[in-house]
């Protein structure tokens, strides 16, 4: 016997309506933000690298052409369309268009090592993905040059010409746990081959599923709070080696808030309990059941009663800290609980921007207390309108919220939020939510 597929959702614009609790079972794809790091790392290994996992979206189908323009081959298994094997550079030339390539996307930044590996120089424009406000890479360039690079920068990009060949460790203390910087710490260390010691390093799941994976490719790692510390193979290696992109914690924690904010039951597959364990307090503290049992997240929202609780949520890279992407969809879902809840997200100083007058236009009433903080009190009902998905994660909340909201509500953008999510609208179909398409 065999089980109907949901049809894929497929238009630039959707209709979303109010209907019953959502359930079912879905399982989420590999996460965008651990797959990128993981290609990039694969390509500064410089051996033969099969990832498994691959989600389809458009972010991570965009690194994928650059390693291509970049010299490395790319191919995937037959009847495998999520694996993907990245073989090294042929070193012979860089293709024109990764210049057009890399301004689509923010990570196109962890190709650096990889460039300067195979040709000793890497020329990229600033990078583009989410326009969520300022996010600098004065620490990526610390960085570098602490591995003996020079960068140089300018109005159209940035370019970092490797130094000397170096042998001994390199320490690198960094202000703050950027993320991206920790992992171009790491690929440098991995394209140099020498040891490296990181203070106040991002612990992640996306910076530690790297850290996996270079063990296996028998680097040593070991990471507290205070450092990460990393050394090479005795013996390297040109062996191939398999890695797995791990789940999406985001994508999983943006249904179990929609399942949550339709009082339903379901599971969702595919996701590591640890990595979604501050979403779940969120969820627990507001009185939504929730739990996770070998790689399920369950929602048990059916008939419970909320706790009246406000919410904080405050985004944090410390270690165990919630998420910044975590925040737009229990935005989304405190809006239908009671209590003054209170957000705030100081990594992304320009995602309120985007998010909170696109809940306006439903209805919502939430008071921005400064540009990165603000409050809500609930419940508040909304009424369905024409809304823009203006990044990945607005546009997340806002599937969230047109279906709690009364009438019909249009969301437009979706290739914003197919950077970030291959089929969200899909999944959401498919635990039976009223999603349609909408044709010019």
């Amino acid at each position: 016997m065999t089980t109907a597929r949901t049809p894929a959702v497929t238009s630039e614009v959707i209709a979303i309506r109010p209907g019953p609790p959502l359930s079912g079972t879905v399982t989420v794809d590999g996460s965008k933000n651990a797959a990128l790091p993981l290609l990039a790392a694969a390509a500064a290994l410089h051996r033969p690298v099969q990832l498994s996992n691959v989600p389809a979206n458009a972010d991570v189908q965009a690194m994928l052409t650059l390693l291509q323009h970049a010299g490395h081959g790319v191919t995937h298994p037959v009847g495998k369309p999520s694996t993907a094997v990245v073989l090294p550079s042929d070193g012979t030339h860089i293709a024109p268009e990764l210049h057009d390539t890399a301004a689509r996307i923010r990570a196109s930044y962890y190709l650096v090592p990889a460039l300067l590996a195979v040709h000793g120089r890497a020329v990229l424009p600033w990078p583009g993905g989410c326009r969520i406000g300022e996010r600098g890479m004065d620490q990526h360039f610390k960085v570098y040059e602490a591995f003996g690079d020079r960068t140089l920068v300018n109005d159209h990009g940035y370019s970092v010409e490797a130094g000397e060949s170096r042998t001994g460790s390199v320490s690198v203390m960094l202000p703050f746990r950027s993320r991206g910087a920790s992992i171009a710490a790491i690929l440098r260390a991995v394209v140099a081959g020498c040891p490296l010691r990181l203070g106040q390093p991002n612990l992640s799941p996306e910076v530690t599923s790297v850290l996996q994976a270079l063990q296996v490719a028998g680097w040593e790692t070991r990471a507290d709070e205070r450092v990460l510390a990393l050394s090479p193979p005795a013996s390297p290696s040109q062996e191939p080696v398999v890695w797995a992109v791990p789940g999406d914690k985001i994508e999983a924690g943006t249904l179990a808030c929609a399942i949550a904010a339709t009082r339903g039951n379901g599971r969702i597959e595919g996701v590591h309990a640890k990595d979604v364990a501050p979403m779940m307090a969120a969820l627990r503290w507001l009185g939504v059941p929730v739990d996770a049992h070998q790689g399920t997240l369950i929602v048990r929202a059916e008939g419970t009663r909320p706790t009246h609780q406000p919410l904080r949520a405050i985004a944090s890279l410390s270690p165990g800290g919630l998420d910044a992407d975590f925040e737009p969809a229990l935005m989304a879902l405190t809006l239908g609980m009671h209590g003054t809840h209170l957000f705030a997200d100081a990594i992304n100083p320009g995602r309120h921007s985007n998010l909170i007058p696109q809940l306006a236009r439903l209805g919502a009433d939430i008071h921005q207390t400064s540009p990165t903080q603000c409050r809500l009190t609930g419940p508040q009902q909304l009424t369905g309108a024409g809304v823009e998905a203006t990044d990945i994660r607005t546009g997340s909340a806002l599937l969230i919220a047109g279906l709690t909201a009364r009438g019909v509500t249009t969301l437009g953008g979706l290739e914003q939020l197919r950077r970030g999510h291959a089929d969200l609208p899909t999944k959401l179909l498919a635990l039976g939510a009223d999603i349609c398409e909408v044709t010019p």
